[in-house]
């Protein structure tokens, strides 16, 4: 893997030029508050501990990168506001100002990028299914003529819509507002198979009522890299974001973030999810780069 020029060396060669401008950094220091956008589920990334507070790995970076900010306006005093978002509002948001940073479990990919910048990639996962033992789910084509959900506005969706019509399935899927009310709909019977990332099934199944009964298929659909999502063309800004990851990765303190959503027990329920860190996650930051092609990974 290539090292990290998109997201430093491409930064400084293209300098603070007229249309790289410092939009988001003087909208900050204007406000004298930086405003991140956060989910409500995606655990261990970004979700609600049980006092209603956005916590998780992805929280924990983009807190170190409001600190990186506050240091770079030299505002000690900077607030941090806290906007929740969904998987269909989180982009709209992003391109309305309403949020400068999101911090949680969103996928980089070329298209996106079309949309929105990234910081280095942070997590590395895949496209996997979540059913119940005792429909015999082992791959997607075992879901012909069954229902299948997926999370509305999410690159999972995308691509089982897609792949449904390209292997004539025939596929009867839904889109569910948020990955708890998709596992519910697994849980209840209304679907045999919820598609999303495989830490995110991961992690609903080892907080259900029963995660014995459930299996995650081997199958891996695609590969998604994550990372924190900025708006676009703003050169001064992801200077700044893509620096303070960096130096996460490079400091070492990243795996000490890992290690405590990761490898501990977390928040509401003590929850272990025991997963440790992948060959890939690791090649990454040992070369960090912010591409969306998921054969960089």
């Amino acid at each position: 893997m290539k090292k990290l020029v998109t997201v430093v060396a491409a930064v400084v060669a293209v300098g603070f030029a007229a249309g790289a401008g410092a939009q988001t950094l003087d909208k900050i220091k204007k406000d004298g508050a930086i405003t991140i956008g956060h989910r409500d589920a995606s655990i261990p990334f970004s979700y609600f501990d049980d006092k209603q507070q956005p916590i998780g790995y992805s929280m924990d970076i983009c807190m170190k990168i409001a600190d990186a900010v506050k240091a770079e306006l030299k505002l000690p005093n900077l607030k941090v506001n806290l906007n929740p978002v969904t998987s269909a509002t989180r982009i709209p948001l992003m391109a309305n100002g309403t949020i400068d940073l999101e911090c949680g479990s969103t996928t980089n990919n070329i298209d996106r990028q079309k949309q929105v910048a990234f910081a280095p990639t942070t997590f590395v996962t895949a496209n996997r299914l979540a059913a119940k033992k005792a429909s015999n789910i082992t791959k997607l084509d075992d879901m012909k003529g069954k229902a299948l959900v997926s999370t509305s506005g999410t690159t999972n969706l995308k691509q089982v819509t897609e792949e449904n019509a390209k292997r004539g399935l025939g596929m009867n899927i839904a889109a569910a507002k948020d990955h708890a009310e998709a596992f519910l709909m697994v849980e209840t019977g209304r679907a045999v198979a919820f598609a999303m990332d495989d830490i995110l099934l991961y992690s609903l199944v080892a907080s259900s009522k029963a995660p014995a009964d459930y299996m995650i298929t081997n199958e891996a659909l695609s590969v998604e890299p994550y990372g924190v999502m900025m708006r676009k063309d703003d050169a001064a800004f992801k200077k700044v974001v893509d620096t303070a990851v960096i130096n996460l990765m490079k400091s070492g303190e990243i795996e000490k973030i890992y290690n405590k959503w990761f490898m501990s027990p977390i928040p509401p329920k003590g929850i272990n999810l025991n997963l440790p860190m992948s060959a890939s996650l690791k090649k990454t930051i040992a070369n960090p780069t912010d591409s969306g092609d998921p054969t960089k990974y």
